[in-house]
């Protein structure tokens, strides 16, 4: 993220200012997929990168995340909501809490949670599938605080329970609850869990928010139930809003993604993409198609301008990669059959950890469609966000975590 003033930088600090190498949140640092300071390999003895350890998991959707020599899991395990800490080397468990699990589980039977931990200021932020946000802390996993807010606030019924993870902004963290009365977006101190603001009477989505700061005005902008929503993080006062979503059975699933002074959403079930113009205290929408980049819920990333993600939709059997110039609005090429896949940019390569547990290296081309690499890492599905730090990619499938070497 670019930084515009750096006064306004000292008093709203990102947490994208962490040590390189580091995914602490969803998507990476920035939030966008994009990995800092990685070197990765396309071939390797035998064919294939090594997996330097392995273990059960429980139930859930939750990729990791890594920080401070920590690799931190959040699962469900029986009627608990467990976080644990390990080792980036090996696995080892360092540190294990559990929470009470109330989530029964909706259009899919999977009951486990569904956002990827936050950490932040040697804290980890955990927001449960029933909407429980939880504090621990990164060094112990004491617990810090807890606050039900699904329950507190009187959250709408989603269709997979509570999936848009939080956002940890200065001091404070934002999340997208969906409450009533005011409350679909709240904002609530980092240290002790106190609510320091709600706005808007946005429907929660599983989109996570970011942010960004334009012509020195700093921006949490979400993509909620049926909006894009940019609001102040000091009080939550409106930036801009403008229409992102349909009504009846549709998700919001993928980031919004900041391209300088642009704003990229996409979404599938006859939503289409966006762009739209930010400019200090506005945004104004430039183009929209449902012929670009419609994605069921995967964050495109960019690269040299060009944005890489998936076209169609996991469970009616169409999706393919795509390589589209943003402002314009251009498609530039398609593989077709691709599949849906996880997309993370690390060393001028893509990532593709496609949902059929095959991992795809691409060249990021404007040109064309290049396979680099290509390996099976499971042979069950894998849902859950993967993570890259230190040359190691962490997966996770149905039932099995791996940590797979990947570096040079």
């Amino acid at each position: 993220m670019a930084w515009a003033v750096l006064l306004l930088a000292a008093i709203w600090p990102p947490y994208s200012a962490a040590s390189a190498g580091e995914w602490p949140q969803i998507l990476g640092p920035h939030r966008n997929g994009v990995a800092d300071e990685e070197r990765i390999a396309t071939k390797w003895p035998g064919g294939q990168p090594p997996t330097l350890w392995q273990r059960d998991v429980g139930s859930g959707f939750a990729g990791v995340a890594v920080a401070g020599q920590r690799v931190v899991l959040f699962h469900r395990v029986g009627n608990e909501e467990i976080a644990e800490a390990m080792r980036p080397d090996n696995g080892h468990v360092l540190w294990k809490q559990s929470f009470p699990a109330r989530y029964a589980g909706g259009i899919d039977p999977d009951n486990g949670p569904r956002c990827v931990p936050v950490i932040a200021n040697d804290r980890v932020y955990l927001l449960g599938a029933n909407g429980d946000l939880h504090c621990v802390s990164l060094e112990s996993g004491q617990p810090l605080w807890s606050r039900p807010l699904n329950h507190e606030l009187e959250a709408r019924p989603n269709y997979f329970g509570a999936g848009s993870s939080p956002l940890v902004e200065g001091d404070r963290v934002l999340v997208n609850v969906g409450g009533r009365d005011g409350a679909g977006i709240v904002a609530l101190d980092a240290q002790t869990g106190k609510t320091l603001w709600s706005a808007t009477d946005e429907g929660a989505s599983y989109s996570s928010p970011v942010a960004a700061t334009i012509d020195g005005v700093r921006h949490i902008i979400f993509a909620t139930r049926l909006t894009c929503t940019s609001v102040d993080p000091r009080d939550g006062s409106m930036h801009f809003q403008f229409p992102f979503g349909r009504t009846g059975p549709t998700v919001n699933g993928a980031n919004p993604v900041v391209l300088d002074r642009h704003l990229f959403l996409s979404a599938s079930y006859g939503v289409g993409a966006k762009l739209a113009e930010i400019t200090a205290n506005d945004a104004r929408v430039v183009w929209e198609s449902d012929d670009v980049m419609s994605s069921q819920y995967v964050t495109a990333v960019p690269h040299e301008g060009i944005l890489y993600g998936i076209d169609g939709r996991q469970d009616i059997g169409v999706a393919r990669l795509r390589a589209v110039d943003p402002v314009p609005g251009n498609v530039l090429w398609t593989h077709e059959d691709f599949g849906t896949a996880a997309l993370i940019l690390a060393d001028g390569k893509l990532l593709a950890m496609k949902s059929d547990g095959e991992l795809v290296i691409v060249e990021p081309s404007a040109q064309r469609y290049r396979e680099l690499a290509r390996m099976r890492l499971f042979d069950e599905t894998v849902r859950a966000l993967p993570a890259l730090s230190g040359g190691k990619l962490y997966v996770r499938s149905t039932d099995t975590l791996k940590c797979i070497d990947l570096s040079k």
